[in-house]
């Protein structure tokens, strides 16, 4: 499926995407699971339909550091419930966690820059609190004050509490609706257009766009309900700076629609792996550094069009 674009009726993208070239869509949308199964960057390897368990990977990690004594530096997605079996596959190993450092790689604001506090029961630092630091046994527990979340107080030298630690040695993450990496939006006025400037930049206060809204409406700690007046307008983020300075990236593009083959992230998973590095997708960064991505069977399959489903 080349375009949906027919000798009768020709049209432009709306101008609120941010990525309207139009040679390049129609080239992402050829792609399908063979492409990405032989990805040609040697900085990508690309695993498709491989069952990857975050929690586990997560849990890993901490315990070969904490075996070997050594810090371990995280960049963390949204703190989910499933760092609730982190902490608990934390205590029945008794694994000591004193120098495990992770840095929470977003937060909401409202429409003047305040970011939300640890208290608002909705943002990710407050989940990353209940999720996962309390759910390890106190006595294996790092300082609390190294499990830390983008807030009022921590954002002024979040940056630099990064690289004072050598940075992230690793950064999980995976595309917005938009192609955002954390909540670096493309259209966002706050957010560099020009690449090497945009590559150093973060952290920083960005508008949300629209997409981002209509995204995050039908996440379930926001109902599910499509109520894009719910979603805070802006919020507080890590940069492409703090994303390639870490050691390695894990990108996941496997999200679905509850579960079924309807995805926002079919479009945006073929611009950030195959399509042109640019600010127009944040996300197409991970091509520059070695990374690994886990794509799942229904994120590689074809784009085709289906009018028995419709909606």
């Amino acid at each position: 499926m080349k375009t949906f674009e027919t000798a009768e009726f020709q049209y432009e993208p709306s101008h609120y995407v941010p990525f309207r070239d139009r040679a390049v869509l129609e080239q992402m949308r050829e792609i399908g699971p063979a492409d990405f199964r032989n990805h040609p960057n040697p900085n990508l390897t690309v695993h498709v339909g491989v069952e990857f368990d975050m929690a586990m990977d997560i849990f890993r990690r901490i315990k070969e550091a904490s075996d070997a004594d050594r810090p371990l530096v995280l960049i963390l997605p949204q703190p989910w419930p499933l760092y609730e079996k982190v902490a608990e596959m934390i205590n029945i190993c008794r694994v000591d966690c004193s120098q495990l450092y992770t840095f929470n790689m977003d937060e909401y604001a409202d429409q003047d820059g305040n970011i939300a506090p640890e208290s608002w029961p909705y943002g990710f630092t407050h989940a990353l609190k209940k999720y996962f630091y309390s759910k390890i046994t106190p006595d294996l527990r790092p300082p609390e004050n190294q499990m830390i979340g983008l807030t009022n107080a921590t954002f002024p030298d979040y940056g630099k509490r990064l690289a004072d630690l050598g940075g992230a040695d690793l950064c999980y993450m995976g595309p917005g609706w938009t192609g955002h990496v954390a909540f670096v939006e493309p259209d966002a006025p706050e957010v560099p257009k020009e690449m090497e400037e945009f590559k150093s930049w973060g952290p920083g206060i960005v508008t949300l766009s629209p997409f981002t809204l209509a995204q995050n409406s039908l996440h379930g700690s926001f109902g599910g309900a499509g109520d894009i007046a719910s979603i805070p307008p802006k919020a507080a983020t890590i940069g492409p700076a703090q994303v390639l300075s870490a050691k390695h990236r894990i990108g996941f593009y496997t999200i679905s629609v509850r579960g079924s083959n309807a995805s926002w992230q079919k479009m945006i998973a073929r611009l950030s792996l195959f399509g042109p590095v640019t600010p127009q997708v944040p996300d197409s960064i991970i091509q520059l550094k070695p990374s690994d991505v886990y794509v799942s069977e229904n994120i590689a399959s074809r784009i085709e069009v289906d009018w028995n489903k419709g909606y």
